[in-house]
């Protein structure tokens, strides 16, 4: 596929699967919402599109990674343009590679932070702790995914670019 408009098209139509779960208002006060969380299936597994978006997602971090400098803000921009897609993108399982670590951070820069830096922060603290954990050097990762990354703050929080490379290793 790798192309822009194929990868929009994907996005676009996992957006329209995955937004009545993705937009699902909740009671954050509910004392039961812990509970009701704890009941609900993985959105990809609801909507059925675990093997399309998996699939997608590899082929886009592969694209991320290896396209024009000028290609990448475009497929951020598609991620943000597609937010419910965005909101549910991810591997099925935390790697035991340094490959799969590289993926997961080369995802992490491609999202770039979401929609929230706080959120950015907590998932790429874990991918560090579980790639240490598995005794993988991640300092190299994070600078070839810092290397790709937006270099703007979007949030006031810093850029994906300062945010990979002011993980302490």
């Amino acid at each position: 596929m790798e192309s822009l408009p194929a990868f929009e098209r994907m996005l676009a139509t996992l957006d329209e699967q995955l937004k009545p779960v993705a937009k699902k208002p909740f009671e954050f006060n509910d004392p039961e919402l812990m509970a009701k969380l704890a009941g609900t299936r993985d959105p990809l597994d609801e909507t059925g599109t675990r093997p399309v978006m998996e699939a997608l997602v590899a082929e886009i971090t592969e694209h991320y990674s290896n396209c024009a400098a000028g290609a990448r803000p475009a497929i951020r921009g598609l991620f943000e343009k597609y937010d419910s897609a965005a909101w549910a993108a991810a591997f099925t399982r935390f790697p035991s590679t340094a490959e799969g670590v590289r993926r997961e951070l080369l995802l992490f820069s491609a999202l770039d932070q979401g929609k929230d830096t706080r959120d950015a922060v907590l998932w790429l603290q874990g991918i560090v702790a579980k790639a240490r954990t598995a005794g993988i050097n991640v300092k190299p990762l994070l600078e070839e995914a810092a290397g790709l990354s937006s270099g703007i703050n979007k949030y006031g929080m810093g850029s994906t670019k300062e945010l990979l490379l002011s993980v302490v290793v």
